[in-house]
């Protein structure tokens, strides 16, 4: 159950954020200044590429190497060359991960490696195993870990991670948002000097500026009638969030959403992107879940009996209503089963500008509904 009480309490909030997530979420803008520091003093701004690498593989654990590899997969537009290794093992501990780079991999292949950790034992031999095919590497990870060694050996590039003094006190969650931005930042401005997508240095100062924009409008001490994190994690404290996007950048914050509401708030979502969304979702929408499904809810005790689960419909869109749209439809398909919506739209600005915003609100939105329900 969602305490609300909670989420207009600055004080409650802190004393219960324990992981730091707040804190991440709210520094945002800060560590995407500090990562690309770290990258122009990594050297990154200096590189000289031959060219555009055949394929760009992305190698890391758990949900920030996978957000960062769909991020820039989507970045980088029709036909990417973005890769995510996926890896194997019996647990997702850093001695059991392990990551292998395809048959095919050679010297027009560029591999990045993302961790906040950077003890992957699997890691440090995959950036020995790139040297020897004469794959280029460029890791993010913690400085003074094994893998910044190994990347040194391997004569790649290596760019410490951007961290905070109570990114220590606690183990840093895979979604939480100063780890997914200290990673990202640095392979954005790397990717921009090889051609692949646009991230000039003015672009992440931008980005950064509109996530501090975020960290006002959403910060705890807004309360819940005027803060869009405080609103949507209100309104889905006892609903399943059915997450569309519209727009292609909008993609990946839907994406990421979803698996920040899971890890960490403990609560399931589904998403998928417009239109397709309303093929995939319809019978979701009419079956037991829509609102309409229970007509004795009038009637159930509120104090003794829980509510049930229905669905709540999270419409995310990166672009403005004039265009061609499919959120009418989608609007008339969820009221059409008593399903309420919530919208979610950015303000104008570039694609990294409105895209940081999504991300950022709901980002805060996963951490108040993490925080207020006990997760």
């Amino acid at each position: 159950m969602l305490d609300e009480t909670l989420l207009d309490s600055p004080e409650g909030l802190a004393e219960a954020d324990r992981r730091g997530l707040l804190r991440g979420a709210a520094e945002a803008g800060a560590r995407v200044r500090t990562a690309a520091r770290h990258a122009a003093e990594a050297g990154v701004g200096g590189l000289e590429p031959d060219g555009r690498p055949r394929a760009v593989l992305i190698a890391g654990p758990g949900a920030a190497a996978t957000h960062t590899a769909d991020l820039l997969g989507t970045l980088a537009g029709p036909g990417s060359p973005v890769v995510r290794l996926a890896p194997t093992g019996v647990a997702p501990a850093a001695g059991a991960l392990r990551w292998e780079l395809p048959g095919w991999a050679g010297s027009v292949d560029l591999l990045l490696i993302a961790t906040p950790d950077g003890t992957e034992p699997s890691l440090s031999l995959l950036a020995e195993q790139a040297y020897r095919r004469g794959v280029s590497v460029v890791a993010v990870a913690p400085a003074d870990t094994p893998l910044a060694e190994a990347v040194s050996g391997a004569h790649g590039v290596f760019v410490p991670m951007a961290t905070a003094p109570y990114d220590q006190e606690e183990p840093l969650a895979a979604s939480s948002p100063g780890v997914f931005w200290a990673l990202l930042t640095p392979l954005l401005a790397l990717l921009d000097r090889v051609g692949l997508l646009s991230a000039p240095p003015e672009a992440l100062e931008k980005v950064a500026d509109r996530l501090d924009e975020i960290a006002e409008r959403c910060g705890p001490a807004i309360v819940a009638y005027s803060n869009p994190a405080k609103t949507i994690a209100a309104e889905l404290a006892d609903a399943l969030p059915v997450v569309w996007t519209e727009g292609a950048s909008a993609g990946p914050a839907g994406r990421r959403f979803a698996a920040a509401l899971a890890e960490l708030a403990g609560h399931p979502a589904v998403v998928a992107e417009l239109p397709e969304a309303l093929a995939a979702h319809g019978a979701l929408l009419a079956g037991p879940l829509a609102a309409s499904a229970d007509p004795d809810d009038f009637f159930r005790d509120r104090v003794e009996e829980p509510p049930a689960l229905h669905a709540r419909v999270v419409l995310l869109r990166d672009r403005p209503l004039g265009g061609l749209t499919a959120a009418p439809a989608a609007r008339d398909l969820a009221l059409s089963h008593d399903t309420p919506i919530s919208e979610l739209e950015p303000e104008e600005g570039g694609e990294l500008e409105t895209l940081a915003e999504l991300i950022a609100v709901t980002d805060f939105a996963a951490v108040y509904l993490a925080l207020a329900s006990g997760a």
